[in-house]
């Protein structure tokens, strides 16, 4: 009996999804709701306040690849763009989460990066999303039997950071 009460609830599940609003000052929405005033934006390369170089650039990849992905804007340079998406790379932080008990080398460790950015209407001049502090954290094991390097870690941190930061450019409910 409870194998023919779930398959009925799959078969009615798109029903459910499709009488879900897309008019989000009435209700809910599976769509993305980012400006569609907005059809381009330019990603100018963050400046880095840290020592580990190459951060900046694999931030702007990571950046770009989610525009691309997951809104409906085009990417182009600054002279052109509707908006710039600006920031800096202030802080990367390294923790240990555990040790190798023998040894008390680091068994996991965590990398986290910290920026400061601003979402800027190029048109009007005016600044549509301020962050500061905006933080993503990895963790990495460069224990001798899984062997991940830091810079693991690292793009791993990279990639949610990107992905964070671009749903921040949606717009309000």
């Amino acid at each position: 009996m409870t194998r023919i009460a779930f398959l009925l609830s799959m078969l009615m599940l798109p029903a459910f999804l499709t009488a879900c609003s897309s008019n989000r000052a009435g209700g809910y929405t599976f769509s993305q709701n980012f400006d569609d005033s907005i059809q381009t934006i330019a990603v100018p390369i963050f400046k880095n306040e840290t020592l580990q170089r190459g951060l900046e650039i694999q931030l702007a990849e990571s950046l770009n690849k989610q525009i691309k992905s997951r809104t409906p804007w085009t990417l182009t340079d600054t002279a052109r763009a509707d908006t710039s998406l600006i920031g800096v790379i202030t802080n990367l932080n390294l923790g240990q989460l555990s040790r190798v008990p023998g040894t008390g080398l680091a068994q996991e460790q965590t990398v986290s990066i910290t920026v400061r950015f601003e979402w800027r209407d190029n048109r009007s001049g005016e600044i549509l999303v301020a962050r500061s502090g905006y933080t993503a954290t990895a963790t990495f094991v460069p224990q001798r039997q899984v062997g991940e390097r830091i810079e693991e870690g690292q793009r791993k941190a990279i990639d949610e950071l990107a992905q964070d930061m671009i749903s921040e450019l949606r717009q309000s409910w």
